[in-house]
């Protein structure tokens, strides 16, 4: 699965995509790929603020219960149902399309200055294995 250029990546793997004011975050396909057996995700409900590197939910598997953090501040707009009722297989085929978690109007669209781009993350990844 080839990773879009096009967003922005947390040292924690999450993934955050700019579209106008409305900042879409999920997970990365590598974060999928060490969770491995996803069995529960909780997220927060639409109306919900998130903050800035802060815990906005948590992921389960057979193997760990990870935190999920937000890139910016914002309100929540759209929250992923089908991720929220765990179905994770969207997750598993498509962690930067409809595999997506949260959708968030963000507050100030330069929370995103401070993520990393494709090439940051990717080198990360690389000295991580």
């Amino acid at each position: 699965m080839a990773r879009p250029s096009d967003y922005r990546y947390r040292e924690s793997h999450e993934w955050a995509k700019l579209e106008g004011d409305i900042v879409t975050i999920g997970i990365t396909d590598f974060a999928v790929e060490q969770l491995n057996d996803l069995t529960y995700c909780e997220l927060p409900e639409v109306g919900d603020s998130v903050t800035k590197d802060e815990s906005f939910g948590e992921i389960e598997s057979v193997k760990a219960v990870s935190d999920l953090y937000s890139p910016v501040n914002g309100e929540i707009v759209e929250v992923n149902s089908d991720v929220d009722a765990d179905d994770f297989a969207k997750m598993k085929t498509d962690a930067f399309g409809a595999g997506w978690l949260i959708k968030v109007k963000v507050s100030d669209a330069s929370d995103l200055d401070s993520l990393k781009d494709l090439a940051t993350y990717e080198a990360q990844l690389a000295d991580d294995a």
